[in-house]
């Protein structure tokens, strides 16, 4: 499943990214799409990808870390003003971190499809997450996060 090329507690490699994501929130759709340049790397059976994704507030790059385990289960990351973790496990409710300025809100995350897919030679992957996100059972909204990565 994983690059052999890239040994455990390897050194960062440079990696093309590629992602989208379309927001349904109150029947209103939002897509959004960017390329970026980041770093993986793997420990044990899992790939991290790291990289700055623009914040449209203030100018700033947002830090974030995606860990795709082997075991299929997939958690996102991010380390702006707002801390934003969500883990996804396919058929599965699972509770998420929002820590904002104002407080820690408790958001959990419902995941029905969930595929990764890997090639070597280069190391490449698809990973394609939809998942709905709640706030005390009141869905906030249905995302679908498509993710192509290539060394």
């Amino acid at each position: 499943m994983f690059n052999d090329d890239v040994a455990a507690g390897s050194a960062e490699q440079p990696v093309e990214i590629h992602l989208a994501t379309t927001i349904e929130q109150a029947g209103d759709v939002s897509n959004y799409n960017f390329d970026v340049d980041g770093k993986l790397f793997q420990i044990g059976d899992t790939i991290y990808l790291r990289f700055m994704e623009d914040d449209n507030h203030d100018g700033h790059g947002v830090p974030v870390t995606i860990r795709i385990n082997a075991n299929g289960h997939v958690k996102l990351t991010r380390a702006g003003e707002n801390k934003l973790q969500l883990d996804f496990i396919q058929g599965k409710r699972v509770e998420a971190r929002y820590q904002t300025p104002y407080g820690l809100l408790p958001i959990e995350t419902v995941t029905p499809n969930l595929d990764i897919q890997y090639q070597n030679q280069p190391l490449s992957g698809n990973v394609m997450v939809d998942y709905n996100l709640y706030a005390q059972e009141q869905l906030l909204g249905r995302y679908q996060l498509r993710l192509q990565f290539t060394v």
